[in-house]
């Protein structure tokens, strides 16, 4: 793969392009479950049987849990082999165009496209994903995507795009970055109750939820509209390092300022549900 593929394609551009040879679809869909209690885990499941209900003709459904999450954590980032061998079992190979989509916010395709994108596999993110497809009446299907078994690409360690808590540690202490919390303002402010150890933000940081950068049909906001919601951020360092609450939706905000040009972006992989459960390191909870 090279650099040429655009983080967003358009539902048109996938539904003129369905028959091409060369395409691989991928539906990164996950369950999730909100906690019932403050300060327990999100519960995950495989969106696996959802996709095999329904999904776009030629889709294959790729597991953010078990074959593109770490065995150490949920939604941590894998390591080489696991993405090569996972890239094996969907028939992705050097010459795939890869296009990846969701039945929800496109935040799991944004967190497979930041994984791929972070081994230098280069893929594109469907616009408005299943969202946008349903809306206007594109056609869906129940029948299982065979896979044609081929060498999957060499991959490339740019471990740069995640950071760690030892980085943003760092940051907080002696500056150099630009820290974006990507929760909902409440969250951010710690204005209602949170399902994480401890509600606040890391200390110095943005806010930028990630859902203030879709329309209603999912879609991406025009450039312009974005480049107004990370006004403050752009004017800060070039380093730029988001989180969430599990290392996901802040891959939404990634892919933005990607569509913004900007390059020195990275997703603190763990997010606030590892800092806040810290209890030594320290948080913001003022507006």
């Amino acid at each position: 793969m090279t650099d040429s593929e655009p983080p967003l394609v358009s539902t048109a551009w996938l539904a003129t392009h369905l028959e091409h040879p060369t395409l691989r679809i991928l539906d990164a869909t996950v369950d999730l479950t909100h906690p019932g209690d403050p300060g327990t885990s999100w519960a995950v499941a495989s969106g696996a049987a959802e996709h095999a209900a329904e999904h776009i003709p030629g889709a294959l459904h790729a597991d953010l849990l078990s074959q593109f999450s770490a065995p150490t954590g949920i939604f941590q980032r894998p390591d080489a082999d696991q993405v090569t061998a996972a890239l094996a079992e969907l028939g992705i190979g050097s010459f795939s165009r890869i296009v990846i989509y969701d039945r929800a916010a496109t935040v799991w395709a944004a967190r497979l496209w930041w994984v791929l994108r972070s081994f230098g596999i280069e893929a594109s993110v469907l616009d408005g994903g299943l969202t946008a497809w349903h809306a206007e009446g594109r056609p869906t299907t129940s029948e299982p995507t065979p896979v044609t078994p081929c060498r999957p690409p060499a991959v490339t360690d740019r471990s740069e795009l995640f950071a760690d808590c030892e980085e943003v540690l760092s940051v907080v202490r002696d500056g150099g970055a630009c820290l974006v919390n990507t929760l909902s303002t409440s969250e951010f402010t710690a204005s209602e109750p949170t399902f994480h150890a401890r509600g606040g933000r890391i200390p110095g940081s943005l806010n930028v939820p990630s859902f203030s950068l879709l329309a209603g049909d999912n879609t991406f906001l025009p450039v312009q509209a974005l480049r107004k919601r990370f006004a403050d951020v752009l004017t800060g360092p070039d380093r730029k390092i988001l989180y969430c609450g599990i290392g996901v939706a802040a891959c939404v905000d990634a892919l933005a300022l990607t569509l913004l040009g900007e390059t020195d972006v990275a997703v603190y992989d763990a997010s606030y549900e590892e800092w806040a459960a810290d209890l030594s390191l320290p948080v913001e909870v003022h507006a």
